[in-house]
């Protein structure tokens, strides 16, 4: 699946004036954009296999690619699992509550799947993306602290950015010692200063690249996460 280049800038969503896919779950934009991550690649793989979307021919399509997650990219797993019923639940398969069997199950088999780094970014940066869509569009089963920490720093990832160990360590000890009044406005101006530093290092770089003398960018990586890989 070829993947599309890194935003050229952060932008802010209209709605919660945030920045943009930053905002869900509460904000139903941002929402409605995470959503479209795995949406927009669905509809071009139904596109693929010359399949009209609902009915029959879609579930079954849904049901091979959930049988196989290993051979399909992140985004068309998830979105095969939105379209299959829990059996035990009888919600969206993966997306139940917490302690449900098949769908964590389902979810525990999701990270079979093939993260595909887009050109320009670090190793890693794919899986850092849908690991807080992941958690964005699952709420349900993780802490208010890290669906905060996961939705603030989305927006970051899809623009190119993956924090270091010594930035992500940061983060996770200011919401360890934020008081729960202050945590959200605390991380948020963490994450602000991340991106701040981002876009002037990305500005460097592209200052960098327009030399003629500046190595060829190094080409896209391909993995996949081990199975059970944690959220």
């Amino acid at each position: 699946m070829v993947r599309q280049e890194t935003d050229v800038t952060l932008r802010r969503c209209t709605e919660c004036h945030g920045y943009a896919y930053g905002g869900g779950p509460a904000c139903a934009v941002c929402r409605d954009l995470v959503d479209g991550l795995v949406e927009g690649a669905w509809a071009a793989f139904l596109r693929q296999w010359d399949t009209v979307a609902g009915g029959d021919q879609e579930r079954a399509l849904a049901e091979m690619v959930a049988a196989e997650p290993d051979r399909h990219d992140w985004r068309i797993v998830d979105a095969a699992l939105d379209r299959l019923v829990c059996p035990d639940c009888g919600g969206r398969l993966a997306r139940g509550p917490v302690g449900c069997p098949a769908c964590d199950l389902a979810h525990g088999f999701r990270y079979a799947a093939i993260e595909t780094d887009r050109r320009g970014v670090r190793p890693g940066n794919e899986h850092a993306i849908r690991v807080n869509v992941s958690v964005v569009r699952r709420p349900q089963v993780t802490s208010e602290s890290e669906v905060l920490v996961r939705r603030l720093l989305l927006p970051l990832l899809l623009a190119g950015f993956l924090p270091t160990t010594q930035e992500a360590q940061r983060v996770s000890a200011l919401v360890k010692t934020s008081p729960p009044g202050r945590r959200a406005p605390s991380v948020e101006r963490a994450v602000e200063a991340l991106a701040e530093g981002f876009s002037r290092t990305r500005r460097a770089a592209r200052a960098a690249a327009s030399s003629p003398t500046s190595p060829d960018t190094p080409a896209a990586t391909r993995h996949r996460s081990a199975r059970g890989r944690p959220r």
